[in-house]
């Protein structure tokens, strides 16, 4: 076990971390298909793959190949004044690839940023039309969309991770999501009495995941299109968690077969090689800011957007989805989750075990010593990261069952050991 405290790193700050009082990093060497291997020789399978983005793996001979011969021909050039065939290539073949006219591409570096950009495109949408007041975001409890400051406005301002800054940014509009006749006739009331201030409709399709991988039938995206026509706003897709497969379609919106106005992407959109966001609008998005009027344009642009390297690594990952059987093999990890982790529903402690393509979750009744059950995962030899109080997965879809299996062993072994309880 590694008992290293943070002081030991005087020159890092590190996320999600108390640097008083938490073990210090492992120090990662290199990585190759679903390992990572450390500085001490250690090698761990991974089982978040790097917070969900390396689908195929890591180091994919087929992305690192198509980067380098870009990076010999033109590492970098603004998008200001000059687009570069990474980019046309991507945003073509996003278009084809996403259902209904989600065909105008905005690219940014972070999926934060990507929803930030779907924000003001909802706002200023209303704007450019002539249509006042509509500048609020309708969201939903557990919901995540990132750390930036937009972005935690429109989270669980109560379950999620940014409780100390409330009254810090614009008060948006809340509710519950629609999964039964109740919760849905009360969205339907709300939308009637407030929608002239909602601009649009923002949830993460199917799973809810840093608010605690909490999943939802496509019936509720069905509900909520009905919804955002019925009341003439927008609905906007946070698919940076499930887009590219993680939940059995490529897309998540593809179960519920809608379309939405404005889908952000990122995570897994260049295969976990590098930094790459996407918010794609329909055309009809994309055409109210068509003007004689400067002041009608979408005014954001990142220095590094559209990067050709990042564009080029997440054509490499297009090439792959369709050559390899990608979603075939998450449907085998979604059977081998639930075979495999369904024995933890009779552990002492365990709430709930489920699993949506590949995403394996238990959910415990509370996790009381973090770094203790992080320890006993990391000395079974696998690579976990719980939150709040789940232990979850979301291995690359190139892991083998072996492998998998390492990784619910462990799962089962520390619950069964009571490794997330506190000491006495």
């Amino acid at each position: 076990m590694n008992n290293q405290t943070l002081p030991a790193l005087p020159n890092i700050w590190l996320p999600y971390t108390q640097m008083k009082t938490s073990l210090a990093p492992l120090v990662a060497a290199r990585t190759e298909g679903t390992t990572i291997v450390l500085e001490d020789g250690r090698e761990f399978v991974d089982g978040i793959a790097s917070w969900w983005t390396a689908c195929h793996g890591y180091n994919h001979p087929h992305i690192r190949a198509r980067v380098a011969e870009q990076l010999e021909r033109m590492p970098h050039v603004m998008l200001g004044g000059l687009v570069h065939e990474p980019v046309k290539e991507l945003s073509r073949r996003l278009a084809a690839l996403l259902p209904g006219d989600l065909d105008h591409c905005f690219f940014t570096d972070s999926g934060s940023v990507a929803v930030e950009v779907a924000m003001k495109m909802a706002i200023q949408y209303w704007i450019n039309r002539g249509v006042q007041g509509r500048k609020k975001l309708l969201s939903f409890r557990d919901g995540y969309h990132g750390d930036t400051l937009a972005t935690m406005s429109i989270c669980d301002p109560e379950e999620g991770m940014h409780s100390l800054f409330a009254g810090a940014f614009p008060e948006q509009v809340l509710a519950d999501l629609p999964r039964d006749a109740a919760s849905l006739d009360a969205l339907d009331a709300l939308l009637a009495q407030r929608g002239q201030e909602i601009a649009a409709i923002i949830l993460e399709p199917l799973v809810q995941g840093a608010g605690g991988m909490i999943f939802h039938a496509p019936d509720v995206l069905v509900r909520l299109r009905a919804l955002a026509d019925k009341h003439d706003v927008l609905l906007i897709l946070d698919e940076i968690f499930t887009g590219f497969g993680r939940t059995g379609t490529m897309f998540a919106c593809e179960q519920a077969r809608i379309v939405p106005d404005i889908i952000t992407l990122s995570k897994a959109l260049t295969g976990g090689t590098m930094a790459l966001a996407a918010t794609v609008a329909r055309r009809h998005v994309f055409e109210a800011f068509l003007s004689e009027s400067p002041m009608a344009a979408l005014m954001h642009g990142p220095t590094f957007m559209a990067n050709p390297l990042a564009c080029t690594a997440a054509c490499a990952s297009l090439d792959i989805f369709e050559r390899a059987p990608r979603l075939d093999q998450v449907a085998a990890i979604s059977q081998q989750l639930r075979e495999e982790l369904e024995p933890c529903r009779i552990l002492s402690g365990v709430r709930d075990v489920r699993v949506l393509g590949a995403i394996g979750v238990v959910e415990l009744d509370s996790i009381d010593d973090m770094n203790r059950l992080k320890a006993a995962l990391v000395a079974c030899g696998v690579w976990v990261r719980p939150f709040r109080h789940i232990i979850y997965l979301t291995p690359a879809f190139t892991i083998t069952p072996d492998a998998l299996s390492q990784l619910t062993g462990a799962i089962q072994s520390v619950i069964r050991e009571g490794a997330f309880l506190k000491r006495v």
